[in-house]
């Protein structure tokens, strides 16, 4: 286990962090129960007490990550980062299956601003699709719309914004960079870092979804597949509806190798896994 230095990271956390959402709008409306009579005093009660244990959930989520943020040692980090997502993912795909979820797909815009636009969208589209979301970036305005189930939405904000944090203290530690002339390649070598961060943590945040789905089918007894095809439906419909002739690119273009093998490394070392405990518990 290897020690952690203690860096300054005030700068590259206000390059990297985004600002709060800017918004949250109401999209297509649910296909739960109807809305009559006792039925609709009963979802409110309902209501009221799953939002209140989502809170819990949150509050202990935010808990787990500001430990991996601030924590000294990178096996803790690993641990604490892990056991949020596994913690959020179980209680999402446990609410969906049993109680439901009837507010249909919403909305979120997240800041994405320069320096570094271009790999921090790839980063939020990695964290969204894990989560059952999925994103439509806006370069000119500087933000991406985030598109999916309200549980899912806080989820992605969440560990989008602590993977930034744990992205820019891995590039604050790996330090400037020079070419043979001496002339700074520090811009290129974190583009590329960024980049490759985005790409691993994607595939790692899959590999972890799909473990996820696996246990809360057999937690619940439910088969969860059919239930998740049609939100991922659902939201797709809703991203159509509000971009009609929406055009999908997809480029990755690497200019700096030290930089993203250097990104690929600190996405390993930020792994996450289902079958991580939490701590305490």
């Amino acid at each position: 286990m290897f020690r952690r230095r203690r860096i300054p990271l005030i700068s590259a956390a206000r390059v990297l962090l985004p600002c709060r959402p800017r918004s949250s709008g109401a999209g297509t409306p649910g296909t739960g129960a109807g809305n009559g009579g006792g039925r609709h005093g009963r979802a409110t009660e309902r209501g009221r007490g799953v939002e209140t244990a989502d809170e819990k959930v949150l509050a202990r989520v935010r808990a787990l990550l500001a430990k991996a943020e601030a924590t000294e040692f990178e096996a803790e980090a690993e641990t604490f980062t892990a056991a949020a997502q596994a913690l959020m993912t179980r209680h999402n795909l446990t609410r969906a299956a049993l109680a439901g979820d009837d507010a249909g797909v919403r909305s979120r815009r997240l800041d994405v601003r320069r320096p570094y636009e271009t790999p921090k969208a790839s980063l939020l589209e990695a964290v969204a699709r894990a989560n059952r979301c999925r994103t439509v970036w806006n370069r000119p305005l500087g933000h991406s719309t985030v598109f999916g189930f309200p549980a899912d939405l806080e989820a992605v904000e969440v560990l989008f914004t602590s993977l930034l944090l744990q992205a820019a203290a891995a590039m604050t530690r790996a330090g400037a960079r020079r070419d043979a002339s001496g002339r700074s390649r520090t811009r290129s070598f974190r583009h590329a870092f960024l980049g490759a961060y985005a790409a691993r943590i994607g595939e790692r945040l899959r590999e972890a979804s799909g473990e996820a789905v696996r246990q809360a089918s057999a937690d619940t007894g439910a088969d969860l597949v059919p239930l998740l095809s049609g939100r991922e439906r659902a939201v797709e419909e809703e991203i159509a509806r509000r971009f009609p002739g929406l055009a999908r690119r997809s480029a990755r273009r690497v200019v700096n190798a030290e930089g993203w093998h250097a990104g690929i490394a600190a996405a390993d070392r930020a792994v996450i896994d289902t079958h991580a405990g939490l701590p305490g518990s």
